[in-house]
């Protein structure tokens, strides 16, 4: 199962891609990718070593695409570098059980860097591996566009989960990526409602998604577990009474539960 993570900034997607990879870890080989240029993932599961992502190993990207990092047009280079034992070297292994890996991909800057280049080339290439070749349960944490996917690496998403928060903002975002999403093959779409204080709440979301035309998994209520979490700097799987954790716990059961080709 390959599921990506998306959302407007700030509604909790992080939160929600590390506990599902914990979860899903204490009974599959997960590997969760960090592909949003914020990179919290290895914070949110408790992770705090200094990590080096992978767009900015510059030495890796000029052996594997044969182009200096940072060359864009005019520039020759390899558009199909090889990739397949990167997963595995440069993942980092998480959990007492050695079934999470973590993958930091990083991000290419805008501007002098270009959209075709070296670093994005490298990215992409490993990204479409990840997801077309690796047998993994794949959690991906994504930025809240869907630019990390070209057409082919999106048809292979098993689910695409919008996490929103009550909102109208978090609510067009929503069914912009829902919009973006179809036209490149994603059609698995559902939706898990975050940081909710009411049943009001939750009701008005559920009735906007509805109107989008986007199923909910469920939905998880505030929680000072998570701000705890945060503050110490641990996964809120280590907080076992958290209802946060509850939620997602049934979300994750949900999940594979549903029927996906």
């Amino acid at each position: 199962m390959k599921i990506a993570v998306t959302g407007k900034g700030g509604v909790g997607k992080t939160t929600l891609s590390s506990t599902l990879s914990c979860i899903f870890a204490k009974h599959y080989k997960v590997f969760a990718i960090d592909a949003d240029p914020d990179m919290n993932l290895a914070s949110s599961l408790g992770i705090h070593d200094k990590i080096t992502p992978i767009s900015k190993m510059n030495d890796l990207i000029r052996d594997r695409t044969g182009a200096e990092p940072g060359s864009s047009f005019g520039e020759v280079f390899k558009i199909n570098p090889k990739i397949s034992d990167l997963p595995e070297a440069l993942s980092i292994d998480y959990g007492p059980n050695g079934n999470l890996k973590l993958l930091v991909m990083g991000t290419v800057d805008k501007g002098g860097d270009g959209c075709i280049c070296p670093a994005s080339v490298l990215l992409k290439a490993i990204l479409r591996h990840m997801i077309l070749k690796k047998d993994e349960l794949i959690i991906l944490d994504m930025e809240a566009g869907i630019e990390h996917l070209g057409r082919k690496t999106a048809e292979s998403v098993n689910m695409m989960i919008v996490v929103v928060e009550p909102g109208l903002k978090s609510l067009e975002t929503a069914q912009r990526i829902k919009k973006l999403a179809g036209d490149i093959g994603v059609l698995n779409i559902k939706a898990v409602i975050n940081k909710v204080s009411s049943s009001y709440e939750e009701e008005f979301v559920q009735e906007k998604l509805e109107e989008i035309g986007i199923e909910t998994l469920g939905s998880i209520p505030r929680d000072e577990s998570v701000i705890k979490s945060d503050m110490e700097g641990k996964s809120l799987n280590h907080y076992k009474e958290s209802v946060a954790l509850k939620s997602v716990q049934k979300i994750a059961k949900k999940i594979l539960e549903s029927d996906i080709d």
